[in-house]
């Protein structure tokens, strides 16, 4: 079975620009049996790292490019990212979310970048719809963060695939992100691309800032926690990984709140035993963040 083509896409995504405010399941089945079906589409966390990789090019963003060059067309792209923490989980429900600037200190160039995608309201409201007992809850009001926005620009620079983001409760446990995430599995065979956006290791505290030019630096520490998680991503160890926090002192330092970690989790819950995983952008940098990228499918 062949994926779909931009131009197929292009068609197809028009059923989704409904005018109904509701969308039940007759509706919800109409739509979806006429969107071109494809294998499963594959699974993404990305490292995204500086805000300052989005107005780069760099070794980092280069592989964005390529994978993004490899997967099929999405028809919509659902965004699991550090930074948009909440009481209770919500999904960005507006026409045109916009592009939000949530770092300071960087120069003016990166504060004129703008994402312009689309939402997908109806999309949103079926993901809702769809995620009892973890209720997902509608919001019109935000857009999308720097996590989601900075490697969509180098992976879809045309900005023509609808984009949703979904926020992280904070109150929840990790073994509750991972259940959430396992709720969206039946999205993997409507065309959308479900990434989540972070950093496995992640401590802004502790950084080189001498070593910022430096293409790869890890701290001890760091470069042991690396291998320790993505050990466990690469035997597929998820019970370990949901409990990160019994992984010693080195995963303690990579992960000091679970923001940039969390996303891994929701990528991880979608994953089938059959599927293959793979890293990229396997790097330390600045001593204590890792740039380690995980493709499944």
């Amino acid at each position: 079975m062949s994926y779909m083509t931009r131009k197929d896409f292009l068609k197809y995504i028009g059923l989704f620009s409904l005018s109904s405010t509701t969308m039940n399941a007759k509706d919800f089945r109409q739509v979806t049996s006429q969107l071109k079906p494809s294998p499963q589409m594959p699974l993404l966390f990305v490292g995204h790292g500086s805000p300052m990789n989005a107005i780069e090019s760099n070794e980092f963003t280069k592989q964005w490019q390529l994978i993004a060059r490899q997967l099929p067309v999405p028809q919509a792209i659902l965004c699991i990212s550090a930074h948009w923490e909440t009481k209770g989980t919500f999904i960005t429900a507006t026409p045109q979310p916009k592009t939000i600037h949530d770092f300071g200190g960087f120069p003016k160039a990166l504060f004129d970048v703008q994402y312009p995608a689309n939402g997908n309201p109806e999309l949103a409201k079926n993901i809702a719809a769809q995620s009892k007992p973890m209720q997902i809850q509608l919001d019109h009001q935000w857009g999308l963060y720097h996590g989601c926005w900075s490697i969509l620009k180098h992976m879809f620079p045309a900005a023509e695939v609808p984009v949703l983001q979904l926020s992280i409760d904070y109150q929840k446990e990790a073994s509750a992100h991972y259940e959430i995430g396992k709720q969206l599995q039946y999205l993997r065979e409507r065309g959308v691309l479900i990434i989540g956006s972070g950093n496995l290791v992640h401590n802004l505290r502790l950084i080189d800032w001498k070593k910022m030019h430096q293409p790869e630096y890890g701290f001890d520490w760091a470069l042991e926690a690396r291998a320790i998680i993505n050990k466990h991503i690469l035997e597929g160890n998820h019970a370990a990984l949901k409990n990160y926090q019994q992984l010693g002192k080195s995963v303690s330092l990579a992960v000091p709140s679970p923001d940039h970690y969390l996303p891994l989790l929701y990528t991880l819950s979608l994953k089938r035993d059959h599927e293959q995983v793979s890293l990229f952008n396997d790097k330390a940098v600045m001593g204590s963040i890792s740039m380690t990228s995980v493709l499944i499918g």
